[in-house]
């Protein structure tokens, strides 16, 4: 038993995840169960109202995923050297919090006690003007501190300086260069020298070209720029790493602090995707209470698009149960009826196709979310809270566990009676289904006491004319019916609460075209001869047939074996395993072995081995002679001399 699912609560909490920012928020919506402390849910619905308020005066929230912060802290905490492009995933991050500050600043001008949670934000100013001012574009800035900047400057010098010196090498010896350009080789600087003049240019050959013609020589001459250069650039990578080591140090320091940001950055993404998803769903605030009482105005299912879906007036409660917009016993004045009595179950009948299921499970989802923590889609509701949530829906059938329908109702409504107490909340839908009818409405009768019997609040649905007797008969049940309208043959997807309903299944299988004959055979045996005038049909048409495919039978003798011969002679297959192409000699005899010319031989092989690749047709005409495959130079001359003669030497081999 699944009740989320059954009643789609899972489908509810993937939409409220993508409202979610942070890896935290999502794990704890995807994880989000029912309050039972009242204190708890109370202060978790004013938080969903008060962040459905911020939003709807200030917009989104500027929140962050902060996941990769708390490995990179994780890295900072060990003492690590932090990378440019993980101190400014910090700096992002404080800037993120800076922003979050302001904004929830802003919402003091509202009152919106939400707002009072900056105080427990530290945008950490100092650390992210420092971070901002020594690391730009995922490297450490040039103006980070006045040593790198010097050494950088001298850098730039020298490489220009080496640059210089092989521009003047090249102008020197015009006629050994191969290019009047230097290049770069593995890093260095490097003159193009024709080969045949190598030994006219000092210095180190670094690489050679593709055809050998050119060597690319590193000029002596600029040696002792080398020198400079590389002692420079170990100034600066020591002055870079000591930079960063500074920064990550002073991050290890504010761990807490991040920690305690980012901590109070995941709350409020949690929170403010409740009152996203209270926008989306275009929800309410609901009243709770512990009296047992369930009261929804224009309710309806989050997932039903609202444009087609018809609101849902429903109540159950201490001390009556009714249904709005439905007649007027069950208006105002319904405590003048006899439905002021302490309703704790309703029966539901009513058409297939009427809405019955829809109604349970739209009851259950409201007051499920409610007790989530979450605006439900009323106009107003007053929901109690429930200890548990219990449902039965759907056939159930599991193959791979040997369940029937039957099995699996019965398997889950066991396990609903052994949890289900007076603090409960049971749906069920087709009580008693899946067996046969009298034995079905025994067990639906026996389960509908055992759910009286234990004071919960419960829905279910059935066709039974029997326990709709039964719920007239006690008082804790009432009957409710979902409306049909017999003029249009439509269902209206209402509810009327203290009437029993109807199946209108001969109304609808009238609709969806059964013949009139086939629907007073089912009338007369359903309810006698005398109940045909009673009823009026559309349908006059007679079922029409449709065309079917014919089944072809094997006109052969019993003795002929079947066996579908899938080759002929000329055939281009492949044999298995090893996939050769051949040619087929022979089709198929009776035990399915054909003949195969492979690379010159001849095998004979089972159907089972061979494929075909291409029919014959398509290789030869339609009157090729296969013999001049098949046979050998020598069998088709002494073939050709048999149609012009009888040889004695051809009669002769015949007769061996």
């Amino acid at each position: 038993m699944n009740t989320e699912q059954q009643i789609e609560f899972d489908k509810i909490k993937e939409i409220w995840a993508g409202l979610a920012v942070t890896g935290a928020a999502k794990k704890k919506i995807a994880a989000a169960d029912i309050f039972l402390d009242e204190l708890e849910l109370n202060k978790s619905l004013r938080d969903t109202t008060n962040s459905r308020k911020m939003i709807e005066n200030l917009g989104n929230p500027p929140l962050q995923d902060v996941t990769e912060i708390r490995e990179i802290l994780m890295e900072a905490g060990k003492g690590a050297c932090l990378t440019p492009y993980e101190l400014e995933r910090v700096e992002k991050v404080l800037v993120v919090v800076e922003r979050l500050k302001d904004y929830l600043a802003r919402g003091k001008l509202f009152e919106n006690p939400l707002a009072y949670y900056d105080e427990n934000l530290d945008e950490l100013k100092d650390l992210r003007e420092e971070i901002c001012r020594q690391i730009r574009y995922e490297a450490v800035d040039d103006h980070a501190t006045n040593v790198l900047y010097d050494i950088r400057t001298r850098i730039v010098r020298a490489e220009e300086a080496v640059k210089q010196k092989a521009e003047q090498v090249i102008r020197s010896n015009k006629d050994c260069m191969a290019d009047t350009f230097y290049t770069l080789r593995n890093g260095r600087v490097c003159v193009p020298v024709k080969k045949e003049y190598r030994f006219k240019i000092p210095g180190s050959v670094i690489d050679r070209s593709a055809t050998g013609n050119t060597v690319f020589v590193e000029p002596a001459a600029l040696a002792k720029y080398y020198e400079e250069l590389q002692q420079l650039r170990v100034e600066e990578e020591n002055e870079v790493y000591r930079i960063l080591y500074t920064l990550s140090a002073l991050v290890s320091d504010v761990i807490p602090i991040m920690e305690e940001n980012m901590s109070m950055m995941e709350k409020l993404d949690f929170i403010f995707s409740k009152g996203k998803l209270s926008i989306d769903l275009d929800c309410t605030e609901p009243r709770i209470n512990l009296e047992r009482r369930i009261v929804l105005k224009d309710a309806r299912h989050p997932l039903m698009d609202k444009k087609i879906n018809v609101p849902l007036n429903f109540k159950l409660g201490s001390d009556v149960a009714v249904a709005g917009n439905i007649n007027e016993k069950c208006g105002e004045n319904a405590e003048d009826t006899n439905l002021s009595r302490k309703i704790r179950g309703i029966v539901i009948t009513g058409p297939n196709t009427g809405g019955k299921t829809v109604s349970i499970k739209t009851v259950m989802i409201n007051s499920y979310m409610a007790q989530c923590g979450l605006h439900v889609p009323c106009r107003e509701a007053d929901i109690c809270m429930n200890s548990n949530y219990l449902s039965d829906i759907g056939d159930g059938q599991n193959l791979s566990e040997n369940l029937s329908t039957f099995s699996a109702h019965i398997k889950n409504v066991l396990e609903i009676l052994q949890k289900v107490n007076k603090e409960s909340f049971v749906i069920m839908d087709e009580l008693g289904s899946g067996t046969d009818p009298a034995e079905g409405m025994g067990i639906a009768t026996a389960i509908l006491e055992e759910l009286r019997k234990s004071g919960a609040n419960f829905l279910v649905t059935t066709h039974y004319p029997e326990i709709k007797d039964y719920a007239a008969k006690h008082e804790n049940i009432i009957n409710a019916r979902m409306t049909f309208d017999r003029e249009t043959l439509m269902p209206t997807y209402r509810m009327v609460i203290g009437e029993a309903g109807e199946s209108c299944a001969f109304y609808i299988a009238d609709r969806l075209g059964m013949p009139e004959s086939m629907l007073k055979v089912a009338v007369e045996a359903a309810y006698g001869k005398s109940a045909l005038k009673e009823y009026k049909f559309r349908s006059k048409k007679e079922l029409g047939k449709t065309e079917n495919r014919k089944l072809q039978k094997d006109i052969r003798k019993p003795d002929t074996p079947k066996l579908t011969r899938e080759f002929r002679i000329g055939d281009s297959v492949l044999v298995y395993p090893d996939k050769k192409i051949g040619i087929v000699c022979e089709p198929e005899n009776d035990k399915g072995v054909l003949r195969v010319q492979i690379a010159g031989r001849k095998i004979w092989i089972n159907h089972k081995r061979v494929k075909l690749h291409v029919k014959a047709e398509e290789l030869y005409p339609e009157d090729y002679d296969f013999s001049i495959i098949f046979d050998s130079v020598e069998n088709r001359k002494k073939r050709h001399d048999m149609e012009r003669k009888y040889t004695e030497e051809i009669i002769s081999m015949g007769n061996a």
